[in-house]
């Protein structure tokens, strides 16, 4: 049987915490229509005006503070989580890591794929829920370039997996030694924001369901099947219900926001104070949106939420750790990924 190639893509980082390198990460990662949506002019001014001068700069202090012996974070996790997932799927299936963006690329782990004789593979984006910005642009990217190549290979990617038992068990399962260690007074449950305006692109509705009522994430439907926020609150459903807690123990938060356009609500570092300010004394924030701890995980929710938790009356706050290359997330890696693929040929 022909080797069967397991492609493992997540979202990138900079080379270096310098700021020609952390500039060069967000010029790449800003061009992408699907991150900023809107007509290229517009794009271009927003982001060589009113970003580019400015953050790269904030951005690279951030990286400092998390980077490591073994550089970014969020590289070297998932590095080792590919290496964890080799060990499992044995010789008959090759396992390269790219990022969407900056090294290594999509190209290259396609190459590395071609010169081993691999010509079907299985992309994962490891991206739980589905954002056009996130899973969709990784998606794209990866058959843009193997489209690209003239040997065309055959290509599956991996859907969503935000409700998924693998994926919902490996991560109450990393998350539940930090929580009973705390025994917070409360849980935030805290995924990367997004503009409101990308929940009304993806309602299949035509406009008449995302945003337009409380109860609109309540669970998932015909209209918000695609829509990331409604994927966010199944995620937290299904997490609530493997560490035991009840409504009124957690809620669903979004952190990241940039400019001024409404964002997705409500925002992780609003509500972290104000439950500081309420009399929460222990909270514990789990970040379900990302499969590895990186910036937005260390240094926006272990370091910047923390202080402004701590400062503001509360006791601790906890990030819990994420999946990174724990051993059930490598074997969660494997179901999800042979479900439905021509990599469970090789699995089952």
């Amino acid at each position: 049987m022909a080797r069967v190639g397991l492609l493992l893509v997540n979202l990138g980082t900079p080379d270096s915490t310098g700021v020609a390198d952390v500039r060069r990460y967000l010029r790449e990662f800003l061009s992408d229509p699907r991150v900023l949506d809107m007509p290229a002019t517009q794009r271009a001014l927003v982001m060589n005006l009113f970003i580019l001068p400015f953050r790269p700069r904030r951005s690279a202090a951030a990286y400092e503070k998390i980077w490591t012996d073994r550089g970014s974070p969020l590289l070297f996790h998932t590095k080792d989580l590919a290496s964890n997932v080799r060990e499992r799927l044995g010789a008959a299936v090759q396992v390269e890591i790219a990022m969407r963006y900056q090294s290594p690329s999509i190209a290259s782990a396609l190459g590395r794929f071609r010169q081993s004789g691999v010509d079907r593979i299985v992309a994962l984006p490891l991206f739980p829920q589905y954002s056009s910005a996130a899973w969709g642009s990784a998606a794209e990217r990866v058959f843009e370039q193997a489209g690209a190549l003239w040997n065309v290979p055959y290509l599956q990617v991996v859907p969503p997996f935000y409700d998924h038992p693998a994926f919902l068990d490996a991560f109450a399962a990393v998350a539940e030694p930090g929580m009973k260690d705390l025994n917070p007074d409360f849980t935030l449950m805290s995924f990367h924001g997004l503009p409101e305006r990308h929940m009304h692109k993806s309602d299949e509705s035509g406009g008449d369901h995302c945003l337009q009522s409380e109860t609109c994430c309540e669970s998932i439907c015909a209209a918000n099947r695609s829509c990331y926020r409604a994927q966010c609150y199944a995620t937290a459903r299904g997490l609530a219900e493997r560490l035991g807690l009840e409504p009124d123990d957690y809620e669903v938060t979004f952190q990241s926001r940039l400019g001024r356009d409404p964002w997705i609500r409500p925002y992780t570092d609003v509500r972290t104070v104000e439950l500081a300010q309420a009399g929460v004394r222990r909270l514990a924030v789990l970040s379900p949106a990302f499969v590895a701890d990186c910036l937005e995980t260390i240094e926006e929710i272990g370091i910047r939420a923390k202080e402004d938790f701590e400062g503001n009356g509360g006791e601790r706050l906890e990030l819990i750790r994420s999946l990174n290359s724990h051993p059930q997330w490598a074997d969660a890696v494997v179901e999800i990924a042979s479900s439905g693929t021509i990599l469970g040929e090789v699995t089952s």
